[in-house]
């Protein structure tokens, strides 16, 4: 099923490769960062043509030539210190060395509880405040990460008895927060969760409440409900490359 994707990854020009290899790429990430990450090098380990010096490091200092770099930042289930860390270390050199920067909450980091409107305007304040800062940086957006729908008796129980299963509350929260970020940044928006509920340009992976389609992960995608499989980390892979070969800034100098 990944020959469609790897069509597409191979109808982008070698020029687009190259000037995407000689960008200076800064990605903050958890655990389904490092998915796509491995499904970075699993992508390239099968077109070679695709050369990227894949390091993970913080330090400014690694940006002197190009580099695609990655770190950890802040803790999962606590969005604000993601977007503490992600400040922290372009302030400390990387929002001037870098070419690109983004980082992406996972989706522990949004539940039923969320005030989804307070955290948009943390991050908002963020990016603005980034790109005041730093106007030679591109910075990139994500859409946050979704669940599939799990199954089992214990799912089909809450539906009997009226009550929403968890994926579902949390999933709503997921979308609706998305689809700020799809208002508020779409010149710079890498669409991770249209990525992962995409089955084609007509279909997506979708559940129904009130009245409205809210997104899914596909269950081809993962595993265990939210991690990304080698699929889906693959699919993700291709798909944030052949994005990543429309931005930055490849003539401007080391």
């Amino acid at each position: 099923m990944l020959g469609p994707y790897y069509v597409k990854l191979d109808a982008v020009s070698q020029e687009k490769w190259g000037e995407l290899a000689r960008q200076r790429v800064f990605f903050g990430h958890m655990s389904v960062g490092s998915n796509i990450l491995d499904g970075l090098e699993e992508v390239i380990s099968r077109r070679p043509g695709i050369r990227l010096n894949i390091r993970e490091t913080a330090d400014p200092g690694e940006f002197a030539v190009p580099v695609f770099a990655h770190y950890p930042v802040g803790r999962n289930k606590v969005p604000l210190s993601k977007i503490a860390a992600f400040r922290e270390i372009m302030d400390r050199g990387i929002g001037r060395a870098a070419d690109v920067a983004f980082f992406k909450f996972c989706y522990v980091d949004i539940d039923h509880e969320t005030d989804i409107e307070a955290l948009f305007e943390s991050y908002v304040a963020l990016i603005e405040g980034l790109q005041e800062r730093y106007p030679d940086l591109t910075i990139v957006t994500f859409t946050v990460p979704l669940l599939s729908k799990p199954v089992g008796i214990k799912t089909r129980l809450r539906k009997l008895l009226g009550r929403l299963p968890w994926y579902e509350e949390e999933n709503v929260k997921r979308n609706l927060f998305n689809d700020l970020l799809r208002a508020r940044f779409q010149g710079t928006l890498f669409d991770l969760a249209a990525v992962e509920s995409r089955f084609d340009d007509e279909r997506r992976a979708t559940f129904r409440y009130g009245g409205k389609d809210y997104e899914l992960l596909r269950r081809d995608f993962t595993d265990d409900g939210g991690h990304l499989n080698p699929i889906g980390r693959q699919v993700v892979a291709i798909e944030l490359l052949r994005f990543l070969t429309t931005v930055g800034s490849p003539e401007r100098p080391l």
